[in-house]
């Protein structure tokens, strides 16, 4: 849910680490705060004790154990708090452990050892916008130059300082020079929320609609924008909003909340109440993208400072969680899933968050357990639904899993594109239950709605080709699929099996290898192989790539198979089907 073009924002995370490194001592040519040149010649200059916390640090942050990257990199700074690169990572730390008033402080320090540090700079004048000390942070965000990301991000804060400060045509004339250089479709979202926080409602409007129309299918945008329409009395056109949105097969919570408001004709109060409401959206916005462009360290800082200005956005509190899931920081995470409030919109996704992690730490049956108790509550309910199916199917309860898949269906419609994954996954749940009609039907319907799924268009093929059913037109399907992903070791398999069974034994052989060669340790593939090299006359090879798959096969299925191949070699009893 990211409330800015992406066309744009591409552009201004290309030079996000340049525009980092104001200062020769910054880490940020590395988006894990790696060591620099200068860094690593000051390196050599610490104590033991101080290298080690320094080290131990180092690793903590690229794992984002960000409580532990924090006291490792601010018990170095206090030992040597005049050294910039100890006083850099120690406030940058802080941030992404949310600590933000600790790390403002320590940012304050970074300023006077360097003062061309522009994070700092951003972390600082943060904590002022926080207490209301407009006027204080918008002359220290002035004298950051405005060509670069940090430019960029402290003349939006800039802006939202003067709003603060009531010099409204201020910030409007800072937000368009910022637009005119090609950033305004990035900009508008965030204009619409000044204007609406300076009560001007009908600008507000304009570039709110504006932003829907150059993305519709941002669930924040929706949100705000029929929510502004709902302030003016406007409640069919704030309908037509949400249903446009929904109509490309999309849900959210704050959607369906906003529905229920617009229903019934209730205004729902402006959603940049404040400065610092809309200081923590631009905030989000940018975490997010960064998240998704890879720099999960950096995004954590600017959502941690979102959830420092608007502690009540569960939207970037659950972001912040996403990203610690992403790097299996789960009981972290879980933390903050706990501690979204009951009355929130938000609060079943925090749930069903809190037990897929559950899952992922081992404790599958717990997870089942709290999801049954979600669905037997809210039966309607379609992430805690579908992901119910999820685990069930991971637990091999096949038939439980089809029940969830056919309820998440029957909830979401079954006819929108997105709809194509609960048929593909419950084609799957039917296929190990050796219900293979039921499953094929969910295939083709899959491909009925997104026909260039390459994991159907596998999962299909590959199913055809083990029961020799329709082997040309798997092969075709197949091969779609690799044109889709080409370095899929797994659809290079299908495409591979698909040769051996229309007895295309060469070209069986090369697809097998190269599959091999992008999955070296998967028993499956190395069984195909070993039947192909059996096939094309190479026995010996054949033995080898059979004994590397008894060996490699952890759950014992594949090593029974190969066992008496390895004894008689590949005959019609112990052919792999």
């Amino acid at each position: 849910m990211i409330p800015f073009s992406f066309r744009s924002l591409g552009r201004i995370l290309a030079t996000a680490l340049l525009a980092l490194a104001a200062t020769p001592l910054a880490a940020q040519n590395d988006l894990d705060f790696g060591l620099n040149r200068s860094a690593r010649e000051m390196f050599g200059l610490f104590q033991p004790s101080i290298s080690g916390s320094y080290l131990a640090g180092q690793r903590a942050l690229k794992d984002l154990r960000t409580d532990e990257a924090a006291r490792y990199f601010f018990e170095a700074a206090q030992a040597d708090w005049d050294n910039p690169i100890l006083v850099e990572r120690a406030f940058i730390a802080l941030a992404t452990d949310g600590q933000i008033g600790q790390a403002a402080s320590t940012a304050r320090r970074m300023l006077e050892l360097d003062s061309r540090n522009e994070l700092a700079e951003l972390v600082v004048a943060t904590g002022m916008l926080k207490e209301r000390r407009f006027g204080a942070a918008e002359r220290r965000l002035d004298t950051i130059a405005r060509d670069t990301f940090s430019g960029i991000t402290a003349g939006i804060l800039r802006a939202w300082a003067l709003v603060g400060d009531n010099r409204i045509d201020e910030a409007e004339a800072l937000m368009t020079q910022l637009g005119s250089t090609g950033l305004e479709d990035f900009l508008v979202f965030h204009r619409a929320l000044m204007a609406e926080t300076a009560g001007k409602t009908e600008q507000a409007l304009s570039l709110a609609g504006r932003a829907f129309d150059t993305e519709p299918y941002v669930a924040r945008i929706a949100e705000v924008y029929a929510r502004m329409l709902a302030n003016a009395g406007r409640f069919e056109e704030a309908s037509d909003v949400l249903d446009a949105f929904e109509a490309q097969g999309a849900t959210h919570p704050v959607v369906t909340q906003m529905r229920e408001v617009v229903e019934a004709r209730r205004r729902p109060g402006k959603f940049a109440a404040n400065v610092q409401i809309g200081a923590a959206e631009m905030f989000h916005g940018i975490g997010v993208a960064l998240a998704r462009d890879g720099s999960a360290d950096l995004a954590l800082v600017f959502l941690r400072l979102g959830v420092y200005l608007d502690p009540s956005a569960d939207v970037i509190s659950l972001a912040v969680g996403q990203l610690l899931d992403a790097s299996g920081q789960h009981e972290n995470a879980n933390a903050i899933y706990d501690a979204v409030p009951a009355t929130s919109p938000l609060k079943p996704t925090a749930v069903v968050r809190i037990a897929q992690n559950l899952d992922s730490m081992g404790e599958r049956a717990e997870a089942i357990r709290r999801l049954r108790n979600i669905v037997a509550t809210s039966p309607d309910d379609l992430d805690a639904v579908a992901v119910l199916g999820d685990l069930l199917r991971y637990d091999e309860d096949y038939p439980g899993a089809a029940r969830a898949y056919s309820r998440a269906l029957e909830l979401s419609g079954g006819t929108a594109p997105s709809d194509w994954r609960y048929y593909y996954v419950r084609g799957i749940a039917y296929e190990r239950a050796k219900q293979w009609p039921e499953a094929e039907a969910d295939f083709l319907k899959a491909l009925e709605l997104n026909p260039d799924q390459p994991q159907v268009l596998n999962y299909l093929g590959y199913s055809w080709i083990d029961m020799d059913m329709h082997l040309e037109k798997a092969l075709g399907l197949i091969e779609k699929a690799v044109e889709a992903q080409p370095r899929d070791g797994y659809i290079i398999d299908s495409l591979g099996w698909a040769f051996y069974k229309l007895d295309r034994m060469e070209e069986a052989v090369e697809t097998l290898e190269r599959a091999v060669m992008l999955l070296p340790n998967d028993p499956e593939i190395n069984d195909h192989l070993g039947d192909a090299y059996w096939k094309a006359g190479r026995r010996l090879e054949a033995r080898f790539q059979w004994n590397i798959a008894r060996s490699v096969d952890q759950e014992g299925n594949v090593a029974e198979r190969v066992a008496p191949k390895l004894v008689d070699g590949l005959t019609p009893e112990n052919a792999t089907e």
